[in-house]
Parts: structure tokens; C-alpha cells; sequence
């Protein structure tokens, strides 16, 4: 069964603390997996921060929202109860729990009106949204990433093989590689095809080298073109190597560099990804910090 959304926990959050006593987080995690029939690998899916399990981050939003209705307190940071509120939703037997539901409270509703004035409602009123608060932000993230990596990559492969040559110096610079950047441009030289062949430092003392190169191009990047690469690195006795490339790597390329771990393959959205990665071409036009209760600090 897939991960169920934090709308859809809601009832079975509840039920489990029909009794009246303080429930932990880790608790309810371990008493809802088996209610929605997850796997172990489900119920250890994490978001794509990678900061907390994806059912685990769904359990403390759908517990958030209920506290904002009075239907759950929290006497202590990760432990749960349910209120007279709670008891009473339940003895109505709801077929579900959610934010339309939520409504009917007016510390919900209050609520509710809080975030539209801070200007954090999205177009979506949330009870159509099954996304919790926290993943509605990652997903809006990575779609602006994905679309600034695409933007980003058409706007390299418009510029000039002289400008991409600088370009691959700079990043490899802001890598850690090439000790600095006259160290880079000094190891690094150009071919008449646009693209660029050398050998760079792999570290500021340049204890190791790393064979280089480097292709605008807009075809796919073949077997041939790795099986020449890896003999030059061979004819050189290079131990380690990187193919750049601003288009793609061909699936027989792909395969043929599995057998030769000294060879590293980046292709076009790579080169973007690692651009973005290491602010190369990219500016900083907002910065959200998103912040949780520093439990350390109300510790007696």
C-alpha cells in the first residue's frame, strides 16, 4: 500500500489515542504502519531532504493540524493525547478526518486566516492539496531547480566553445580541483573541436592528476568516444579521469565505463545540476529558512 497522505492519517491518528493516554511519536508510528500495511521500506522512505521518513514527517503534520483544532495537545515535544474535542469527533464515527472536517473549529478556522495574512496560503485551498505543508515546499523547490538546471544548461550550449572552456575551469575551481584558477587554466588547453583536453590537479596540493575532457556538443556522445578517452588516459597512465560533455552519454557509453572505475561521466543535466550546485551562473534571489523547535534548549 502506497504512503498514506497526512489527511488520510487523521482518523487513525485519533483512534489511537482514544484512550486517553500520552502517546509518543515513535509509538504511533509503529501502531499506524500495520493499520495502512506498509512495508519496511515504505514506512522508511525519507523525504527528499533526506531529514526524516516521509510517514513519520505525515504523522507530526496530521497531528499539528488537530492540535490547531483542539482535537490533540501535546503536553511534551513528541508525545500526544487526545482532548474531550477528540473524544467527542470520534463518538460521532466520521468516515474520515480532514481539513474540511477541521473547519467546524474555530481555533482551526483562526488558524487558517493566520497564514493567509502571512501571505503562506497557496492557490490550492488545502483540503484539495494531500501534500503536507513541508513537502508542498521541497516539491515547489525542486520544480524551481529542475526548471533553472534546464534554463541553465540551453543557456550554455548557446555560448561559445571559448566561453565553455572557461566555464569548465571555473567549475572544477569551485569543486576543490585545480588548486586555483590560474593553477586550472594553465593545465587545461584548448582543441579546435570546442571542446577542452588537460590535466588538472585533484587537490590544492596536487598530490593526484585528473585526465580532462570536455565536449560541447549536441550529439550524443557515443562508445567510441569513451573507448578513445580511455585509451589516451591508458597511453598517459592516468588513474582517473572525467568526460564532460553538454549532451548526452549514449546507453552503450554508459555501460562500457562501469568496467573502468578511474573514468567519471557527466553529461549535460549534471553539468547544469553541479553549476546550480556550486552557484556557477546562478544567482540567489530568495532564501527561506525553515526552522523546528529546539528541544535542547527547554531541557530543565
Amino acid at each position: 500500500m502506497a504512503i498514506p497522505d497526512f489527511q488520510s492519517i487523521m482518523l487513525p491518528l485519533l483512534t489511537a489515542l482514544t484512550d486517553g493516554q500520552l502517546r509518543s511519536t515513535q509509538q504511533l508510528d509503529d501502531a499506524l504502519g500495520p493499520v495502512f500495511k506498509l512495508t519496511e521500506d515504505e514506512r522508511n522512505a525519507l523525504l527528499p531532504s533526506g531529514t526524516q521518513s516521509v510517514f513519520r514527517n505525515r504523522i507530526g503534520w496530521a497531528n499539528s493540524y488537530m492540535r490547531k483544532a483542539g482535537l490533540i495537545e501535546s503536553p511534551k515535544r513528541g508525545w500526544m493525547r487526545i482532548t474531550p474535542a477528540g473524544q467527542q469527533v470520534l463518538a460521532e464515527k466520521p468516515a474520515r478526518i480532514d481539513i474540511r472536517l477541521l473547519r467546524r473549529f474555530p481555533s482551526f478556522l483562526a488558524f487558517q486566516e493566520t497564514k493567509r495574512e502571512d501571505g503562506v496560503q497557496t492557490a490550492k485551498e488545502p483540503n484539495e492539496s494531500q501534500a503536507t505543508p513541508f513537502e508542498a515546499l521541497e516539491a515547489a523547490f525542486g520544480r524551481i531547480q529542475a526548471a533553472l538546471q534546464d534554463e541553465l544548461l540551453e543557456q550554455v550550449k548557446a555560448m561559445s566553445p571559448r566561453f565553455f572552456e572557461r566555464l569548465v575551469v571555473d567549475l572544477l575551481v569551485k569543486m576543490g580541483y585545480g588548486g586555483n584558477f590560474r593553477d586550472a587554466a594553465l593545465a587545461v588547453g584548448r582543441s579546435n573541436d570546442g571542446g577542452i583536453d588537460g590535466i588538472i590537479k585533484e587537490d590544492k596540493l596536487g598530490l593526484d592528476t585528473i585526465y580532462l575532457q570536455a565536449k560541447r556538443w549536441s550529439n550524443t556522445v557515443g562508445r567510441p568516444e569513451i573507448q578513445q578517452f580511455a585509451g589516451a588516459l591508458q597511453g598517459r597512465r592516468a588513474r582517473k579521469g572525467v568526460f564532460l560533455t553538454t549532451s548526452s552519454f549514449s546507453a552503450e557509453a554508459v555501460q562500457f565505463s562501469y568496467g573502468i572505475e578511474k573514468i567519471v561521466l557527466i553529461d549535460g543535466p549534471e553539468l547544469a545540476r553541479l553549476m546550480v550546485e556550486y552557484d556557477l551562473g546562478v544567482s540567489r534571489i530568495e532564501s527561506f529558512d525553515v526552522k523546528k523547535i529546539d528541544s535542547d534548549y527547554f531541557t530543565e
